[in-house]
């Protein structure tokens, strides 16, 4: 009887444990399965962090008006089931999307799931969708939907060619630009004049899913694009030498004019990237404080005045009255002494 006991005490005792190690197994799936683990990614020692406040994934509970929202709706944009559109396939239209919390992350890639799609037909659609880094948001304006002359990241998909002479480049094409305040998107040229790379990309009316990734690592900007449905990334644009300030905010926008098209964002993935940084690039990679690319000049911003307040307007103009009025007696008070000295000489 005792050795009974002993045999059922034993297998519940194993029934135990192995429930507990299907627990921690199932665990452990979850938070792999869920992004919330560090993964390594490239060849050398980098590891991603899926940053859920700068990220957007359906059922879009983010998103919103309230303080509490992470990501604020611009124009035309809505919210549908599927995905967010941001223009609809209709004459001009414009809408963004805006993360209401600053990138503070040195290293980062942001993952873009997005879809052009609408009834136009060849050359007869636009205007494209842009991808934005930059320090200021919600300011809507003439670049697909976002102001001109901004400070930061633009990343341009570009569905409409409004250059007609030109015969190098097949839209849809991808371009990106670096801007520190002072340069204008040239849309007549289709942004050529201050285009950093870009490279054609068939986006429109496909029935798989699109993806764009920009990705910014020790100064070194790369975008790549999976938009053949082999779930495979292919370069699109590598430049070196960027640098981009921290505390800036991530959106998307869209626009149309004339011509136009449905502009939706199915998803936006931001993950920060650790990476290993010898002590001579932690001297190089110091934070700066206005968008810059190496062995490219860019013309320097010149911050405007501020308007004066009504006090300062009535002290400058006060003390400007007195300044006159002293200056007056002591030309009068030099004046009488030079007469009354010539005078002396007379007699």
């Amino acid at each position: 009887m005792a050795a009974i006991l002993g045999l059922s005490w034993l297998q519940r005792w194993r029934r135990r444990l192995l429930a507990r190690d299907v627990s921690k197994i199932l665990l452990l799936l979850l938070l792999v399965g869920s992004g919330q683990g560090p993964r390594q990614v490239g060849a050398g020692q980098t590891f991603e962090y899926l940053k859920r406040e700068h990220s957007l994934s359906k059922p879009y509970q983010g998103v919103g008006t309230s303080s509490s929202s992470l990501w604020n709706l611009m124009g035309n944009a809505m919210v549908m089931t599927q995905y967010i559109r941001l223009t609809p396939d209709m004459q001009s239209k414009q809408g963004a999307l805006w993360n209401r919390v600053p990138c503070f992350l040195r290293d980062w890639e942001l993952q873009v799931h997005f879809k052009i799609h609408g009834q136009g037909k060849k050359n007869l659609h636009g205007d494209g969708l842009a991808i934005w880094y930059t320090k200021d948001r919600m300011q809507p304006g003439p670049v697909f939907g976002n102001m001109d002359k901004f400070v930061g990241l633009g990343v341009f998909i570009d569905t409409y060619p409004n250059e007609e002479k030109q015969q190098e480049r097949v839209f849809p094409y991808i371009s990106t630009m670096v801007n520190n305040g002072s340069l204008s998107y040239d849309h007549e040229r289709d942004g050529r004049p201050t285009e950093l790379g870009g490279c054609t990309a068939i986006v429109r009316n496909l029935h798989y899913d699109t993806f764009l990734v920009i990705r910014y690592v020790k100064r070194h900007l790369t975008v790549m694009m999976d938009i053949d449905g082999k779930h495979e990334w292919r370069d699109c644009i590598e430049v070196p030498g960027v640098r981009l300030p921290r505390g800036y905010y991530f959106g998307t926008s869209s626009i149309t004019g004339d011509l136009s098209d449905n502009h939706d964002v199915i998803s936006l993935k931001l993950f920060e990237l650790t990476v290993e940084r010898t002590p001579e690039e932690e001297k190089l990679h110091r934070d700066v404080f206005l968008p810059s690319v190496d062995n490219m000049k860019l013309p320097e911003m010149t911050a405007p005045l501020p308007p004066l307040s009504g006090l300062a307007l009535f002290l400058i103009v006060f003390f400007s009255l007195v300044f006159s009025v002293f200056a007056i007696v002591i030309g009068i008070i030099l004046y009488n002494k030079w007469q009354e000295q010539s005078r002396k000489r007379f007699y």
